[in-house]
């Protein structure tokens, strides 16, 4: 059975620059450190499209309330 995911929001207390990875961390259940990693390797190997992908990211996500 699956279980539900939780809602994508940007987490504000586990933040290292705007919460984006760290909410999509929370949301697919996976460890925020794992994400992190993923962007930072593909900013360069995507020309800098992942970085622009994430700053749209941050502006679509809303914050948690908590």
């Amino acid at each position: 059975m699956l279980h539900p995911a939780a809602p994508l929001r940007r987490n504000m207390r586990n933040r290292q620059v705007a919460g984006v990875c760290s909410g999509l961390a929370d949301h697919f259940g996976l460890d925020p450190t794992l994400i992190r990693v993923a962007y930072v390797v593909a900013i360069p190997l995507s020309a800098g499209t992942a970085l622009a992908i994430y700053c749209i990211l941050w502006l679509v996500i809303p914050e948690s309330e908590y």
